[in-house]
């Protein structure tokens, strides 16, 4: 069979199956066993594809997922995040706008601390919507920093998403996990600093966008203690997850476990900690692990059975052959990675794209770690774009009555526009993201 018919009958299968609303990791499993039928054997094909899926399970540098997820659901049922808010809230005192700084303030801490952008828009959305709606701001100042720093949690280590996307393509490359979540540290960064002036730039174009209110005054001295307290051995959880990672002592299994109980220790400083937490926690983390490695075993063989059929090197080859320059093949990509994020999720958008994507940048010469930081942008403004950007739909879930879809979208196109300018900085300047990971001991 011709890599290109085997390569039709792989995607066109997938693709046909969730237009019918199976789900994603049944797709992709029907898919593979039509697969190994076809080009690997019949009844021996099977057998070998599910040898296969097992070892892809039980990768020991699949650990960290599980262990970040644990993590963020600790932090939001222990409740630690009304802390902060409290805390930013005395901090920002009578600043123009400050509530939507606070929501890029909060999404940022929370990004850094929970590694779930679900989680972290559903969160700010239901506290600070309705507080910023009754002082009178408007929809797309109150929405627009939810939707934008809750995004940040894909690239802001710890992501979950981003070791598995780091095990998707180690499958086809050499790259290290830690360096890949390192990262996204600068980038993130800077993103949410992106965040900010377009606040400031909105609040002077609009300041009835954001109208001041009175609010009773706190010294210097009292902001510098509620931070101290409240939000400043929160760095605890980020040095054990990250600064670990960062000077060699762990790596990122072991870092993730220190995350853990990083978070555990927090909660009981702040008493906070719980059986009735721990165990809502462990519940919700056996739910999103299941449906996560599930995908993955689906994912990682389908890579596997478009690289024995032929069609990955086939695809790589048909379209290195128009000799198009490096930074045009780079923008392609990322446009079909938007394009699949207006209709797809972000793991099926990686599991229909790194088999061949990635092959593809290695033969481009693009770094590894670089390269998987542009599909984590990529990923990050899939969750804004219309119509069925996941991230749209949650702030619809908990936005006042009377807030229009449309409304929403408008509210995080400038936000968009920020990542659009990152994604230029880090095509220009990949020391942006090369930097830290290039300092790992």
């Amino acid at each position: 069979m011709e890599w290109y018919t085997a390569g039709i009958l792989m995607l066109g299968l997938v693709v046909g199956l969730m237009a019918l609303s199976i789900p994603v990791a049944f797709a992709f499993l029907i898919a593979n066993v039509v697969g190994a039928v076809v080009f690997m054997g019949g009844v021996a094909g099977i057998e070998q594809l599910i040898n296969n899926a097992t070892r892809s399970v039980s990768n020991f540098l699949l650990i960290p997922v599980p262990l970040f997820i644990l993590m963020g659901e600790l932090f939001f049922h222990c409740g630690i995040a009304e802390r902060i808010f409290s805390t930013l809230d005395r901090v920002f005192g009578r600043v123009p706008g400050r509530l939507s700084y606070m929501a890029v303030a909060g999404g940022t801490i929370f990004a850094a601390l929970s590694g779930s952008s679900i989680s972290t828009t559903a969160m700010m959305g239901s506290s600070m919507v309705p507080e910023m709606t009754r002082r009178g701001y408007k929809k797309y100042m109150s929405m627009g920093p939810i939707l934008g720093s809750g995004s940040l949690a894909i690239l802001i280590p710890p992501s979950a998403l981003v070791v598995l996307l780091g095990s998707l393509m180690g499958a086809l490359t050499a790259i290290d996990i830690g360096r890949l979540l390192i990262g996204g540290i600068v980038p993130g960064l800077i993103l949410a600093s992106f965040y900010a002036v377009l606040i400031f730039v909105q609040v002077k174009l609009d300041p009835e966008a954001a109208p001041r209110y009175d609010v009773d005054p706190t010294d210097f001295g009292t902001k510098i203690l509620l931070t101290a307290v409240n939000i400043l051995p929160l760095g605890l959880v980020f040095f054990c997850v990250v600064g670990l990672i960062l000077i060699g002592i762990a790596t990122p299994s072991e870092a993730a476990a220190f995350g853990v109980v990083g978070v555990l220790v927090l909660a009981a400083a702040f008493r906070v900690l719980s059986w009735r937490v721990i165990q809502k926690s462990i519940e919700g983390t056996l739910v999103v692990t299941t449906m996560v490695f599930m995908i993955l075993m689906a994912s990682s063989t389908f890579s596997q059975i478009m690289a024995f059929s032929g069609a990955s090197a086939g695809i790589v080859d048909w379209v290195t052959g128009f000799e198009m320059p490096r930074l045009a093949m780079l923008l392609f990509m990322f446009a079909v990675l938007l394009f699949l994020g207006m209709f797809v999720d972000q793991i099926s958008q990686m599991m229909l794209t790194i088999p061949i994507f990635v092959p593809l940048a290695i033969s481009l010469g693009f770094d590894p770690v670089w390269f998987g930081i542009i599909i984590v942008l990529a990923l990050e403004i899939s969750t804004t774009t219309p119509p069925f950007g996941l991230l749209l739909f949650v702030m619809m879930g908990v936005a006042p009555p009377g807030t229009t879809f449309s409304q929403v979208v408008y509210a995080g196109l400038p936000y968009i526009g920020c990542a659009f300018v990152l994604l230029a900085l880090l095509i220009a300047v990949p020391d942006v993201v090369l930097f830290l990971p290039g300092l790992m001991g």
